[in-house]
This record gives structure tokens, sequence and C-alpha cells, in this order.
């Protein structure tokens, strides 16, 4: 069975690497990108199974990457998770309303974000 891929962006190295580890220890290959312009040509290369977006990135935030990819026909059918230091108040609702399928506050739970991503995946545990 192939792993499903999982495309990261994040600017923060430390959870990237974070993410990194646990994503494949739980067999899941990851891709990541740093920044909202090499978000969309890394999006376009390996075609991801889901992405795990921030909102805080250089080059444009989250919300330009899910528009860009929202009009990528091959890309905007992925499922996003949005993950985001920035006040949920603000941010949460509009996320959704991109068509984020889940919206975690950081830090993140890892166990909570990796139910998520199973359930948007519609995997099993």
């Amino acid at each position: 069975m192939d792993k499903k891929k999982i495309l990261v962006i994040d600017d923060d190295q430390d959870l990237a690497l974070g993410l990194k580890v646990r994503l494949r220890a739980n067999n899941y290959a990851t891709v990541f990108a740093t920044d909202a312009i090499s978000a969309i040509s890394q999006a376009v290369k390996e075609n991801p199974d889901l992405i795990l977006l921030d909102l805080g990135l250089p080059a444009g935030d989250g919300f330009v990457v899910m528009e860009r990819l929202d009009n990528i026909e091959s890309l905007s059918s992925v499922p996003v998770i949005v993950m985001s230091a920035r006040d949920p108040q603000a941010h949460r609702d509009r996320a959704m309303g991109a068509g984020a399928k889940a919206y975690f506050q950081k830090p993140v739970d890892n166990d909570e974000l990796l139910a998520a991503i199973r359930n948007v995946l519609g995997e099993t545990s």
C-alpha cells in the first residue's frame, strides 16, 4: 500500500522537523515548503493527499495559498488542515470558510492532529 503524502507548509523549522518525525512514524510520506511561493510549486510537483498549512508564511499568507490551490484543478480537491499561532477567533471561521477541513491552534496537540489527518483522509485507526 502506498503511503499517503502530506505536504507541510510552515516556516517554523522546529515544528516542521517535529511533524516530519511524527508523520513518518505513523507511515506518512512528507514533503515541505516554507513559504507561499514554494508551497504552490511543491503542491503541483508532489500532488499530496493532504496539506498541513500554517497561516503565517513569508511571501503571502496561508489564505493566499488556499486561494491559489483552489484555482488549480488538480489541487482544488486536496484537503487542507490549518495550523496557526494567530488569533483563532479572527481566523478559524475564515479558514473554514476558505475550505479548510480542520483548524488547530498552535501549539498543536499531536494526537489530535493525527486523529484529524486520519479522519480527513478517511482512514480508520
